[in-house]
């Protein structure tokens, strides 16, 4: 989402699966030591709850095998060979997850009043320490600051989730955006992706007022490139994206300016988050033929309500740990932002509005729709990485889903999207050992979600705590 103001043909291509680096423990420099709480490389986990991210119900008191980076073996206690010298962690009273996938995050953190850093140190951490071992950087401020991040990880020199990084964000004309890419024409849009494919990016992130002839030539040329293309998008309706060609579109109802009645080709109308809001029917005849035509394209859905849940009236977001992780003077800020909305007796952003939101993500995904999850840390800053992450698990339960259903749309969902799903996203043998240990029952309590142990990334166990000590009043400042 960025910031919050209130004011052709489909091209079919064949995107080639990700490979993934991995790494072992003795791989890992003392920065990502200091972090690490099980090094393997062969690792029992017994008497655990599986929820394995494939939608299927959780499966009481079952071992999991780790031998090196990978799943080796996953069923009921007794009918798993524990390995010879495997170090046995008896974790009964626990839920076991795979890592959860955010498919909008970034490396920067924006809070009230436009306040804007880049995270190039909590922001990682927060999402490793949440369980959130994979995000794609859904827009970069900073992107050649995201790559050195992502190689530092990559390289065991510093602790974070596997980065999948998104070149700048590329909109249409715009003064009010003058820190984007602003493509005008298709060959400056196909350029700007040849250049960003060159560097590393692995995505594309469109913004609001970007244009059709642009879009479609970002989308070509990305595609011929290997690159996906996600966007946050209002120029551009739902459906006109789906038809050219995009894989991914971020935020969901709020953004959809089908919903706009004062709608033009190629213009972003005035206040559009506001309007849709206020008048858009999220399961009427419009919401119901735009499902079915993504569904049927295979576009998949990013639901963001971490982000839009603090800039709700009503919905005053107070989470301590995310307050902690503050610096002093963003934490004040944020804190007479939400006084002065929950003030404000014209805001806005409403809690119908939210619930609009909710409901435009069931229909979704009970019409097969493929919705994934992202906190986007900023808006008014009270969804920050990592825990809002997780607050988005608690808001997709509130929104109606069972535990199995969110914890694939928080994982495999992403993975699929992705194009990374036969390495991760399930707790399966054969697939990369990435895992998040909650203390609790996680289908009885939402809230469980929040009761991170260990997190193994890699077949490598970290210490949440520990990462969250780490970071504790940095939030904002680096």
């Amino acid at each position: 989402m960025r910031k919050f103001i209130a004011t052709p043909v489909a091209i079919i291509v064949l995107l080639a699966p990700v490979r993934l680096p991995a790494q072992s423990a003795a791989e890992l420099g003392p920065e990502t030591t200091q972090f690490v709480a099980i090094t393997g490389p062969t690792v029992a986990l017994t008497g655990v709850t599986v929820l394995d991210g494939t939608g299927a119900g959780a499966r009481p008191n079952q071992t999991v095998v780790i031998e090196g980076n990978r799943i080796a073996a996953v069923g009921p206690a007794g009918a798993v060979d524990v390995p010879a010298g495997a170090e046995v962690r008896d974790l009964a009273g626990h839920t076991v997850i795979p890592g959860m996938i955010g498919l909008h995050n970034h490396m920067f953190y924006m809070g009230a009043g436009g306040r804007m850093s880049q995270g190039a140190v909590s922001s990682p951490r927060l999402y490793l320490a949440a369980g959130v071992t994979t995000i794609r950087t859904t827009g970069s401020v900073s992107p050649y600051a995201d790559l050195n991040v992502k190689s530092n990880i990559e390289r065991g020199l510093a602790p974070g989730p596997r980065m999948h990084v998104t070149a700048p964000y590329v909109t249409g004309p715009n003064p009010a955006l003058g820190d984007m890419a602003q493509v005008t024409t298709p060959e400056e849009a196909r350029r700007f992706v040849r250049y960003w494919a060159g560097e590393g990016a692995s995505w594309i992130k469109a913004y609001t007022t970007i244009r059709r002839a642009e879009l479609a030539a970002i989308i070509e040329e990305a595609h011929a490139h290997g690159l996906r293309v996600t966007g946050h998008i209002c120029s551009i309706t739902f459906q006109e994206a789906v038809d050219l060609g995009m894989d991914n579109i971020e935020h969901g109802f709020g953004t959809a300016t089908d919903f706009d009645p004062r709608k033009r080709p190629d213009e972003c109308p005035p206040n559009s988050m506001v309007m849709v809001g206020e008048q858009g029917d999220p399961s009427g005849e419009i919401a119901r033929a735009l499902v079915l035509s993504m569904v049927e394209a295979r576009v998949g859905m990013t639901s963001t309500m971490a982000v839009i849940e603090p800039m709700t009236k009503g919905r005053a977001v107070l989470d301590e740990r995310t307050l902690e992780a503050m610096a002093p003077e963003v934490r004040e800020d944020y804190l007479e932002t939400v006084d002065a909305i929950q003030a404000d007796p014209d805001w806005a952003m409403t809690e119908a509005h939210l619930q609009k939101h909710m409901t435009f993500e069931r229909g979704f995904v009970e019409a097969g729709g493929v919705l994934a999850a992202g906190v986007d840390p900023t808006g008014i800053g009270g969804a920050i990485a990592g825990f809002g992450d997780q607050r988005n698990y608690e808001l997709l339960i509130e929104a109606g889903f069972d535990a199995p259903t969110v914890v694939r749309i928080m994982s495999a969902n992403g993975a699929r999207i992705m194009g990374i799903e036969d390495e991760l996203g399930t707790i399966e043998p054969g697939k990369l050992a990435d895992l998040v240990v909650l203390q609790g029952d996680l289908e009885a309590d939402s809230a469980i979600i929040r009761n991170v142990t260990v997190v193994f990334k890699d077949g490598v166990g970290y210490d949440s705590e520990k990462l969250i000590d780490s970071v504790k009043g940095m939030v904002g400042i680096r």
